[in-house]
This record gives structure tokens, C-alpha cells and sequence, in this order.
């Protein structure tokens, strides 16, 4: 699969699976603080504000919103439209950018990103009625993109499109699984006292069920243990939305579209993400505890932004057209 279709076609895939991982995710960031919000013992107050240093939003939310009240910031994150990593805004973009490929995709494809956005318009139009959205409402999102996914899946070819989408949503969700694990380490737990009791399990849980892990960790290690959910959820190679395991794909398919051998690299992305595969190969979860588990995840999100872009300047800026092939017969200066 050597030559590469159109760009804008390529950028827009990309960007609608992204896109759509993206309004998953935030469903899931609001998901797992309403856990917390329903298992915390009495005493402990409901934190929000670290949902918005999640998603590195802080400076624009301050611009909007006086306090992180619940309201305030599930509104911001949900239905804002001012927000751009909003639910709303989100699958508006994916909406989008599928309309603009609409020749690619398939036409189950189109109409459930067409239900997917009308249910989300539904839903925020509901809210500006004063209705807050429930927990089955972010439910409904965490659906409607998985319906998505396996729509996309099971009736689109595996073609170089398909590998495009699949690049996006799995360095969108490697990035998010960093930070939905970031949220627990290092912003929420209140103080060092609470390491270690229950109310650190709890919360230890909630971020298991914040990426669907919580079943699959239970029939692997039964208890809870931090060191083992890190693992799970950065190293692990077969659980869907380990960290590990999305780099590995996404990889694959990145060299699939290119066609560059695995093992070498043709361009800056290939050279990113490969190096990046390399180390998670063989770095231990000791290793992360030991170096900061914070630090760890913060390198992980900027070669991720790294690769992005790298990815964005291999396949899908502009390229200056050279001198001769503006004028073949003629003559360089």
C-alpha cells in the first residue's frame, strides 16, 4: 500500500475516528469522577477541577467559568460549544470531516456518525432546558462510539482510509488512557495519608471502570494492586486500551499506509513512534514507579503530540511543489 490517497481524504479519516475517541473520553473522564462520586465514603468531598487539568483545558475554562462546580465543568466538557474538546464540539468535528469523506466511507458509517450527532444535539438541548445530563447519557456516548468503531470495522475494506482512521484513534486513546491514569496519580489523591486505604481502592477501581478495565484486571490479578493496574494499563499487549498495546497498532498500520518495512523508518512518525514501541518494550513497571509514574505519562503525552505532528507533516501538510517538476525542460538557477 505504497501510494498514498489524497491528503485532505487521509486528514479528514484520521480526524473522525479521532475525534469520536476523543467524545469517548470525555464521557469516560466525567464517568469515573461520578464513581467516585457515588463510592466515596462520607467526609471526602467530590473533586472536578482536576477534569479539566486532564484535558489541559485550564486556561480556557477560566476564561468562561468562575469556580469547577459540577455543573460548571460537566457543562464545559459535555455541551460547551466554546470548548473545541467538548462532547458536542467533538462529534460535531467527526461529523464533519465523515461528511467531507462521505465518498470513502461506508453508508452504515455515515448514518450512525448521523445518530451519533443528533443524539448528542438531543442531549444538549435537554440541558439548555435545565435537564443535567445523567450517567446514562455519557453511557449512550461510550455506545454510540462503539457502535461507530464496529460499523467502521465490520463494513469498511482495510484499505489505506481504514488504516488512516485507525492511526487517529489509537494515539487519541493512548493519549487518554495516559491521562485518565495521570488523574488518579497525581491530582486526586488528596494527600499521601489516603495511599494504601480504602478509599485509595476506590478510587484505584474507579479508574479501572473509567477505561472499561475493571473486569479484565479482575480475572487476571483478582485484587487490587497499584503496581498491577499500571502495568495493566500501560503495558500490557492485550487489553485493547493499554498504552502499549494502541502504540503497537498503531505502528502497524502506520507503516502499512506507507509501506516502509517494520524494523526501519521512512519518515519522522515511523522514527517517533517506533522509538517509542522500542522503549515500552522493554522498560519494567518498576522502572515507572521508581522513575515517577507522573513524569512517566507526561513524556508519553508529548512524543504522542510529537508524533501527531509528525504524522500531520508527513501525510497531510501541503507539500511545496519542487522547482522541476514545475517546469521539467527547463533549467535549475
Amino acid at each position: 500500500m505504497g501510494s498514498f490517497m489524497l491528503s485532505r481524504l487521509a486528514n479528514c479519516l484520521y480526524w473522525m475516528a479521532r475525534y469520536v475517541e476523543r467524545a469517548e473520553n470525555v464521557a469516560r473522564f466525567i464517568d469515573v469522577n461520578t464513581w467516585l462520586s457515588l463510592d466515596l465514603p462520607g467526609g471526602y468531598q467530590e473533586q472536578w477541577s482536576p477534569l479539566i487539568s486532564t484535558t489541559g483545558d485550564e486556561t480556557l475554562f477560566a476564561e468562561h467559568y468562575e469556580r469547577a462546580s459540577k455543573r460548571n465543568v460537566i457543562h464545559f466538557l459535555t455541551f460547551d460549544t466554546r470548548n473545541p474538546n467538548s462532547i458536542l464540539s467533538s462529534i460535531a468535528a467527526a461529523r464533519e470531516n465523515a461528511r467531507i469523506a462521505r465518498q470513502y466511507i461506508t453508508l452504515e458509517t455515515w448514518e450512525q456518525i448521523n445518530r451519533f450527532y443528533f443524539a448528542t444535539q438531543a442531549g444538549a438541548q435537554s440541558a439548555a432546558s435545565g435537564f443535567e445530563p445523567s450517567q446514562d447519557f455519557f453511557s449512550e456516548v461510550i455506545n454510540a462510539s462503539h457502535l461507530f468503531l464496529g460499523t467502521l470495522y465490520a463494513t469498511m475494506s482495510h484499505n489505506e482510509g481504514w488504516h488512516f482512521s485507525r492511526l487517529g484513534r489509537l494515539i487519541e486513546r493512548a493519549d487518554k488512557t495516559s491521562r485518565i491514569l495521570d488523574t488518579k496519580y497525581y491530582l486526586l489523591l488528596p494527600s499521601l495519608d489516603a495511599i494504601g486505604t480504602p478509599y485509595d481502592d476506590i478510587m484505584w477501581a474507579a479508574v479501572l471502570r473509567s477505561t472499561s478495565a475493571f473486569e479484565m484486571y479482575r480475572k487476571r490479578y483478582q485484587q487490587i494492586s497499584p503496581d498491577r493496574i499500571v502495568e495493566f494499563l500501560v503495558l500490557d499487549l492485550e487489553f485493547p486500551r493499554a498504552i502499549h498495546r494502541c502504540v503497537v497498532s498503531a505502528e502497524a498500520s502506520l507503516h502499512i499506509i506507507s509501506g516502509t518495512p517494520m524494523g526501519t523508518f521512512g519518515n519522522p512518525a515511523e522514527q517517533q513512534l517506533g522509538r517509542l514501541c522500542a522503549e515500552m518494550n522493554y522498560v519494567q513497571v518498576r522502572e515507572i514507579i521508581s522513575g515517577g509514574l507522573h513524569e512517566f505519562l507526561d513524556d508519553i503525552q508529548i512524543r504522542l503530540n510529537l508524533t501527531g505532528e509528525a504524522i500531520h507533516n508527513a501525510f497531510f501538510a501541503l507539500q511545496p511543489v519542487p522547482a522541476m517538476a514545475q517546469n521539467p525542460g527547463g533549467r535549475q538557477a
